[in-house]
């Protein structure tokens, strides 16, 4: 060591030893404050697992925990318990009252409860007071703004009722106020504009009325604003456009009614802007898209009109841009390519019209793409595979040396494209999960472009006009929960393919032209995660072998989960929800939110026949069972009496015979069956169910009986149920076959011969039914 550093060492040595030797000595607790302490502790129960640690014999309670004194004066300046189960009342006479020269007072996730003492007022030293996330209810009383040095207030997370007190205007220090997620009502306080220093104003979840007041425009420093969840109306304040520092603005879920000031250029920090729910009217203020900080925005489930324009920017951070559930209209804009960021792009419940532009493709960090429920057009963009394609950003090529760089490029096939402009997606990173495109006016056939696709989840193209097969390349998918395909053109065998993915949930092929057998010797079925399939209304023919459902794990289980209904969590504030269309009970239903322990099967309006497999016995998740309108033969496995969980139960329009299993009576969930157009005899079971079912239930099947509890006493021949096209020309064949017959004669010999012809007719109509189709 040079002598130049001892020197300088010796310095330093000495300069602490003369600051120890002038500072005063620390001071013990007073035992005035020690003594308030553990009364105050005394006055809530006992919790063994988590004890307040003070004790008598630990003399100096600054070392206790969650207590912080003055250096000089011993006194208690800072009371902290957080996350310190309390489980009581604060007494207006608590012992925590004396400590006066208190600062800050920290009692949150507490599981405090009752009212919050009127002599809280009274710690007049108090700067900072967090009593939220417990259970506390009243009201705020006034007396809180007594205490003029405050500058931060949490009461968020609580039952709290009752108005804002405009006292609280009386606190002209206060930089924090929380009062979010509690039941007040009222207004908010026109006295709020006293407080110039806040910078933070959370007043969400509450019960509040009225109009934003004009004087909130005073709170030129306020970088926070959350008023979401309200039953605040009318318009906003002109005074809106003074908060200039604003960077996070939330008015979700009131009733404005108003538009959106007409520039919002001024609001130069904002990053998140939330309007949705409401009643917004007009145009939106294209300026908000000039804010080069902005990267979250909620227009949805407003009254928005007019074409979509975007201000011209060089560059945006944008990451999230909700415009569903408007009336926006015109072409989706090619200008959309500019926000490089973009992870979710909701444009569903609009009145776009177009073809998806093909600037979409480039947007290289997309997650979610919805657009449906619009009036788009065309054919579905082969440039979409972008989307589904693993992004290098331009970092990992500049680590290499520049003739590295043309090789790595060339060997992974990435044309010049794929690098024009800043691209920011990590190395490896897979990009679509959700591609929504449902109820729209698509035609031709879907591009195979999914060969990359490892990320995606959804793939919805339902209720469209596209034609030829399903694209092969899903197979890659590995992450995919749902595909839907419903009400198209889509002529194919049945994808047995699909079985092989593991995380298949969802499987939704209704109303197509799908043909050929469900099942193949040699092919394995596979679906050991399929949750729900509904292939009805196509061409499907073929019989199913008993064991065809044995592999269907996820019918025989369920799992707990964490969300309740399916979706995917995109970031931080971001999950897309699956929905879906089924028809239950005779009724088409809209899934707005698919459960997580949801199970069905729905097999109609196809031409499946021979025996109801008996391996459907195994599904004891199922919920909803719909094998109507086909050619199902024998009898009605007794073993369906497993499917403890199911509600709905449809045989209806097949060829089964035998008398219903008396068993299936004690399935006490079962809330809907259909047994009608049979060939069933005997007595109907006698279980509750059955009694509440409606008489067309088990119409058009003659030999049953035991119905006079559902039908009535004199019930008659049963009415006949509502049959497709198809069944009904088969019943007037029938007829006019019945109709011959009566003219061979009566008697005996024209009872038999009836009966012949009636048998025949059935199976003749059902053999040329078949071969109809096979054509």
């Amino acid at each position: 060591m040079t002598r130049s550093h001892c020197y300088c060492f010796s310095g330093i040595i000495i300069s602490l030893l003369i600051h120890t030797l002038a500072s005063p000595p620390l001071h013990f607790c007073l035992p005035d404050q020690r003594d308030a302490l553990l009364e105050f502790k005394d006055e809530f129960p006992i919790d063994e697992s988590n004890p307040i640690a003070w004790n008598n014999t630990s003399t100096d309670c600054c070392f206790w925990k969650g207590i912080t004194c003055n250096d000089r004066s011993g006194q208690v300046i800072s009371l902290n318990l957080f996350n310190t189960l309390l489980i009581g009342s604060l007494k207006t006479n608590s012992s925590l009252f004396r400590l006066q020269y208190l600062r800050h007072l920290n009692l949150s996730y507490s599981y405090l409860q009752g009212e919050i003492p009127s002599s809280l007022g009274n710690l007049s030293r108090l700067t900072l007071v967090d009593l939220s996330h417990n259970d506390l209810v009243g009201d705020i009383p006034a007396s809180i703004g007594n205490l003029k040095r405050l500058r931060h207030v949490n009461l968020g997370d609580n039952t709290l009722i009752g108005v804002i007190p405009s006292s609280l205007g009386n606190l002209n220090q206060l930089r924090y106020l929380s009062l979010g997620i509690n039941q007040l009502i009222g207004e908010i306080p026109s006295s709020i504009r006293n407080l110039s220093y806040l910078f933070y104003l959370q007043l969400s979840t509450n019960n509040l009325v009225g109009q934003v007041p004009s004087s909130i425009g005073n709170l030129n420093k306020l970088q926070v604003m959350s008023l979401g969840q309200n039953n605040l109306n009318g318009t906003i304040p002109i005074s809106f456009t003074n908060l200039t520092k604003l960077y996070h603005i939330s008015l979700r879920s009131n009733n404005f009614t108003s538009t959106l000031p007409s520039d919002m250029s001024g609001f130069h920090s904002l990053k998140h802007f939330d309007v949705s729910n409401n009643s917004f009217l007009g145009p939106f203020p294209k300026s908000l898209f000039s804010i080069p900080s902005l990267q979250t925005v909620y227009l949805e489930e407003n009254q928005f009109t007019g074409p979509v324009e975007f201000a011209n920017t060089s560059f945006s951070k944008l990451e999230d841009l909700f415009l569903a559930s408007n009336k926006f209209d015109g072409l989706i804009p090619e200008s959309i390519s500019k926000f490089l960021n973009l992870q979710t792009l909701y444009l569903q419940n609009n009145n776009f019209t177009g073809q998806i532009p093909r600037s979409v493709s480039k947007l290289a960090n997309l997650h979610v793409l919805d657009l449906s429920n619009n009036m788009l057009e065309g054919e579905v963009p082969s440039c979409l595979w972008r989307l589904t394609t693993v992004t290098l950003s331009r970092n990992f090529f500049s680590s290499f040396e520049n003739p590295l760089q043309e090789t790595l490029i060339q060997a992974l096939d990435l044309n010049s494209n794929s690098f024009r402009g800043p691209f920011h997606s990590p190395v490896g990173y897979a990009r679509l999960k959700d591609l929504i495109l449902r109820n729209n006016s698509f035609s031709g056939t879907l591009p195979d472009i999914f060969a990359n696709a490892t990320e995606l989840r959804s793939f919805d193209v339902s209720r469209n006009q596209l034609e030829g097969k399903l694209p092969k390349s899903l197979i890659n998918c590995k992450a995919l929960q749902l595909v839907n395909v419903e009400s198209n053109r889509i002529k194919d065998v049945f994808p047995s393919w699909l079985g092989s993915l593991p995380s298949l949930h969802v499987l939704i092929l209704r109303s197509n032209e799908f043909y050929g057998p469900l099942y193949h010797l040699n092919v394995s079925v596979g679906f050991q995660r399929l949750r729900v399939i509904d292939i009805s209304h196509n061409d499907f023919t073929g019989t199913l072998p008993p064991h065809w459902f044995s592999n269907w794990r996820e019918m025989t289980k369920t799992r707990e989960e964490d969300d309740p209904y399916m979706a995917d969590i995109i970031n931080d504030s971001v999950f897309y929800r699956n929905t879906m269309v089924m028809v239950i009970k005779g009724v088409e239903t809209s899934f707005e939110r698919i459960q997580q322990d949801f199970r069905a099967i729905d097999f109609s309006g196809n031409m499946i026949y021979g025996e109801i497999p008996e391996s459907l016995c195994y599904l004891k998740e199922l919920h909803l069972l719909n094998l109507s309108g086909n050619g199902f033969t024998r009898g009605i496995p007794q073993s369906l009496a497993n499917l403890t969980k199911l509600e709905t139960l449809d045989l209806s329009c097949n060829k089964l015979s035998g008398q219903i299993p008396q068993s299936l009576g004690e399935l006490s969930s079962l809330s809907y069956m259909n047994f009608s157009s049979n060939f069933l005899e005997g007595p109907v079971p006698r279980g509750t169910q059955f009694q509440r079912q409606s008489c067309s239930s088990f119409s058009n099947n003659p030999r049953l009986f035991g119905l006079e509890e559902i039908c009535g006493k004199n019930h008659g021949s049963l009415p006949a149920t509502q049959q497709p096209e198809e069944v009904l020309d088969s019943e007037e064949q029938l007829f006019n076959c019945v109709a011959a017959a009566i003219a061979y004669g009566p008697g005996l010999f024209c009872g038999l011969v009836i009966g012949h012809i009636f048998t025949s007719c059935y199976h003749k109509s059902w053999s040329k039914k078949t071969q109809s189709h096979h054509k």
